[in-house]
């Protein structure tokens, strides 16, 4: 296993009459977690371990834009993006996994402890035992699932995972054919995106992060795909994506669970991509306590496209009681 890059830190200069300056911390180069923007990267550091393990590091902010606290608690969808975040690391910092390479996510799930994700007076620094065991391949083709377990303070916060699968440019230009051709000649930006649902009902504040827009049924939604949104579209690309549907699958399980309802699980499954230029309907039912793939306060929630599921999740809330 190659290490290109080493823990991402500075060390204070030890030589006589230098400036005492503390240990500093800086993210990992963006590109190593494919964002575009600094400002969203959440890793900090890493090192390899033994037995496919690895050791990283984060940091959480106090306040982020699209990532709001809720009730005083980090959102549990920042969990996701740093999980999707060590995954791209470790392939490409400890695996070897050229930049430039395409990754396809297949899955990704998480569980969280609420009464550990309290924001508290300083920006929350993590440690994350990310387990590579499972995954196989030569680096071009490196493919399986991996396993994240986040601490705060030697306190589990939460566990989760993802599955996927990483190609080279030349293979995914060959998978995605003209779609790609015309996402380069612009043709990947939405046009101009249907009316958004009021933002309370989806437990957002602002009408610019709502992703759904209303349809004739109550349990039915547009998605809707607004490129100009930095966070959720942090860079162009030839789909529509995860993190859009995740937070589709959110808001839609938010509108139909009382107020004051928490996420605290999520799985999800990606069976297409979903691209742009076609309408993606987002589809939500509750699911009863003791249907076989329910749960207390299980939402099922699937994304259909030209007739076609695309993506599923299954939501699990803690829901207040009466």
């Amino acid at each position: 296993m190659g290490e290109p890059f080493m823990m991402q830190s500075f060390v204070a200069d030890a030589r006589p009459g230098a400036v005492d300056v503390p240990e500093l911390t800086r993210t990992v180069p963006r590109q190593l977690v494919h964002r575009a923007a600094v400002a969203e990267v959440f890793l900090t550091g890493w090192s390899a371990l033994d037995e496919g393990r690895t050791r990283v590091l984060a940091q959480w902010p106090r306040a982020h834009s699209f990532y709001t606290p809720v009730d005083g608690r980090h959102d549990p969808l920042l969990v996701a993006e740093t999980i999707r975040q060590a995954g791209v690391l470790v392939a490409h910092a400890v695996h070897d996994v050229p930049l430039g390479h395409r990754f396809l996510m297949w899955g990704l799930h998480f569980t969280v402890r609420p009464d550990h994700l309290a924001v508290g007076t300083r920006p929350a620094d993590l440690e994350l035992d990310v387990d590579f065991s499972e995954v196989r391949g030569p680096k071009g083709r490196l493919e399986g699932p991996y396993t994240v377990t986040i601490r705060l303070e030697d306190r589990v916060v939460a566990t989760g995972g993802a599955r996927f699968t990483c190609t080279s440019p030349a293979v995914y230009r060959r998978l995605r054919g003209a779609r790609l051709e015309q996402s380069a000649q612009g043709g990947g930006a939405a046009a101009t995106p249907p009316q958004p649902l009021p933002p309370a009902s989806v437990g957002r504040q602002s009408a610019f992060d709502v992703v759904l827009a209303g349809s004739e049924s109550t349990r039915r939604w547009q998605l809707r795909v607004d490129t100009a949104h930095p966070i959720l579209f942090d860079h162009p690309d030839d789909h529509i994506p995860g993190m859009v549907l995740l937070e589709a699958a959110r808001q839609a399980a938010t509108a139909l669970s009382p107020e004051g309802s928490v996420l605290v699980a999520m799985e999800n499954g990606f069976d297409r991509y979903v691209e742009f230029g076609s309408p993606c309907w987002i589809e939500a039912e509750e699911l009863p306590a003791d249907d076989p793939a329910g749960r207390p306060g299980g939402v099922r929630v699937v994304g259909r496209q030209d007739g076609e599921q695309v993506f599923s999740s299954l939501l699990t809330l803690d829901r207040p009681t009466a």
